[in-house]
């Protein structure tokens, strides 16, 4: 039985140029589809947003308008459109080393650790943030075999594709020092230059794979030592949020840490993490 999606206050129709116009009633399906999907909530000033996201889904199927396109949705429960609907309504905001103050607690956390540190990013997006991780761990442990393992996931199948090649341009990635350029990153030269990709050494220490965050398997090998979930409940209701943090109980090594988003409070969400810096949390110890 699917979860309801919260009330959502009704909005007026999104009227646009030619048949297509998305009205309150198609807004509030499509808002209870993706909520039991993927749990993400949409308010009701998202319904421009879903309208220019999805119009394109509707143009490449040929249909006539909103509706249709739901219908489609609801009659078709296997098909790949799924994907492509979850893909058009996930924000993918995301930079090379953004709010920074999180990588030397990272570093600092992983020199005292033995064995290979392991760390799950689970909302990888384009690749900018497991990268940095990755950069930030090898220039602590080093690049050797057995030295560290990033499993980064993402619901959404077409970031993951562009995180996994490892092509950017250069000038997003000022803030790394002229050595960490040339160690981790290899220049495009010709019709690629001003274009950088990581280098195969790198590359091989991250595990690039979609997952949904509600699904009741998330393929992880092994307990982790740290957790990056940053900017990811602020989608999510209350009880998605309580029931995702309390399955994080148990992929976490008890003295694992989870960093969250700058905008994140998980203390009010949850008992089982301890406040150990901005927006760092660890377990908490269980009471005997």
């Amino acid at each position: 039985m699917h979860k309801q999606p919260p009330n959502i206050t009704s909005a007026s129709p999104v009227a646009q140029s030619g048949r297509y116009e998305l009205s309150a009633q198609d807004f509030q399906k499509i808002s209870a589809l993706i909520y039991q999907r993927a749990g993400i909530v949409l308010a009701a000033h998202k319904q421009e947003m879903v309208y220019n996201r999805l119009l394109k889904r509707i143009r490449a199927l040929n249909l006539a308008n909103f509706s249709q396109y739901i219908q489609f949705l609801e009659k078709n429960t296997q098909s790949s459109e799924w994907q492509e609907f979850t893909n058009s309504l996930t924000t993918n905001l995301t930079a090379f080393f953004r709010e920074a103050h999180h990588f030397p607690i990272l570093a600092k956390h992983a020199q005292h650790h033995k064995g290979c540190f392991t760390l799950w990013c689970c909302a990888a997006s384009t690749g900018e943030e497991p990268w940095s991780l990755a950069i930030t761990l090898a220039d602590t442990l080093g690049l050797g075999p057995g030295r560290f393992q990033i499993y980064a996931s993402d619901i959404d199948t077409q970031v993951l594709e562009k995180g996994k090649l490892g092509i950017y341009r250069q000038e997003n990635l000022s803030m790394l020092t002229p050595e960490q350029l040339q160690r981790y990153f290899l220049k495009g030269t010709g019709e690629h230059s001003g274009l950088v990709r990581v280098r195969p050494e790198l590359a091989a220490t991250v595990n690039f794979y979609p997952l949904n965050l509600l699904s009741p398997e998330w393929k992880l090998k092994e307990k982790v030592d740290a957790i990056f979930c940053r900017n990811v409940m602020i989608y999510f209701d209350k009880e998605t949020q309580q029931s995702i943090l309390s399955r994080m109980v148990n992929v976490l090594q008890p003295d694992g840490l989870l960093f969250a988003g700058h905008s994140e409070n998980l203390s009010q969400l949850s008992t089982h993490f301890s406040l150990q810096g901005q927006t760092v949390y660890r377990l908490a110890e269980r009471k005997k």
